[in-house]
């Protein structure tokens, strides 16, 4: 995998960008003025972040597997620590299908009936291969989402949760909480993307 250097990155525009920042030249990225990114974060081939009027947040220590998808214009959120595996898919925003309105982005937005709502991933949480995570979705610090499921509400602090739509199964280990100290101990708090 080939990453854009450090001239690159900052030559895009990205509102805020951390230390050992890596995005793979093959990833897609629009609106780097409302994208700001924490320090060790990786971005894989194949990935396209389209930051909405609200933007897009990237903690430290992120990691986004190859061809995934963050879209919509309202606000995405991705704490540190926390991981989307290939092929998740994240909207802030999603046409109505109720037929009630015109969808799609070609159709002037006084005839849609767009829905858009922040979506926060926590500390440490992951999304599995395939998963997609709907406008509004809040997951909690630590929580997990199995492959292939449907995000469309608020997922428990370590919670795991799987299915469609996703349902939790059982409980997440907060053990991943003690082996975080330790690496902030050995490598040192990163700066923060306030």
């Amino acid at each position: 995998m080939s990453y854009l250097d450090e001239g690159e990155l900052r030559g895009m525009g990205f509102a805020a960008l951390g230390l050992e920042v890596r995005i793979s030249r093959r990833a897609s990225i629009y609106g780097a003025g409302r994208i700001r990114i924490g320090s060790y974060t990786r971005i894989d081939d194949f990935c396209v972040i389209s930051a909405g009027e609200s933007g897009v947040d990237i903690g430290s220590y992120v990691h986004i597997a190859p061809f995934c998808l963050i879209t919509g214009s309202a606000r995405v959120v991705l704490e540190d620590f926390s991981g989307l595996s290939s092929r998740v898919s994240i909207y802030s925003s999603s046409d109505d299908y109720s037929g009630e309105h015109m969808t799609n982005p070609a159709v002037p937005s006084k005839y849609t009936g767009v829905v858009s709502a922040e979506v926060r991933l926590g500390r440490h949480a992951i999304v599995g291969a395939g998963a997609v995570v709907l406008p509004g979705s809040v997951l909690g610090e630590g929580a997990a989402v199995g492959s292939l499921s449907l995000v469309n509400r608020n997922v428990e602090a370590f919670s795991i949760v799987s299915g469609v739509p996703a349902r939790k199964i059982k409980d997440r280990s907060r053990s991943l909480l003690e082996t975080e100290r330790l690496l902030v101990a050995d490598r040192g708090v990163p700066p923060s993307l306030g």
